[in-house]
């Protein structure tokens, strides 16, 4: 089964598609997670792209998926989430793999750039937070699970928020 999650950032897709991911042991696709899981040359041309909140490239990130999806583990299914956001990626997904259940979670603009800002992840085990709504870190510059910084993507801010909605 291929189950997609769509709606804007701070919609709390990421977060549901992990738990249905982790009780249907089904691998789970986060395009953000994937970009900055990328080495290299492409590393560079992906945060030149992320890092001032433009969009990625259609056809480089089907480029990427594509290859993620090719992998021996999501063959049987997966759950992707954070893609398609445009009717053309949609189609170029299309073109790629079938989906078979959409899950849109909506959101309205203010309330996502609210989340959003306040989002912060350890960098030692990536744990994420939000210092606005919940889950809030007892200390807000220390993760609770293992004390590492917690730090703040530089996209994260309601400027960059914006131009992705």
């Amino acid at each position: 089964m291929k189950l997609l999650f769509i709606g804007p950032q701070g919609s709390g897709k990421g977060t549901q598609a992990a738990i249905i991911s982790k009780e249907l042991n089904m691998p789970h696709i986060s395009t953000g997670d994937l970009f900055r899981s990328i080495k290299g040359e492409l590393k560079q041309e992906l945060d030149s792209y992320m890092n001032s909140g433009k969009l990625v490239p259609d056809e480089l990130v089907i480029k990427i998926l594509k290859q993620r999806i090719s992998q021996l583990d999501y063959k049987k299914g997966f759950i992707l989430d954070g893609f398609p956001r445009t009717i053309n990626q949609a189609y170029l997904l299309k073109k790629i793999t079938n989906i078979d259940k959409v899950i849109d979670i909506e959101l309205d603009d203010e309330t996502s750039i609210k989340r959003i800002s306040g989002r912060v992840t350890c960098e030692k085990c990536k744990v994420g937070y939000n210092l606005i709504t919940e889950p809030k870190p007892k200390n807000p510059k220390f993760c609770d699970i293992c004390n590492g910084k917690l730090i703040k993507r530089a996209d994260d801010n309601p400027k960059a928020v914006r131009k992705r909605l």
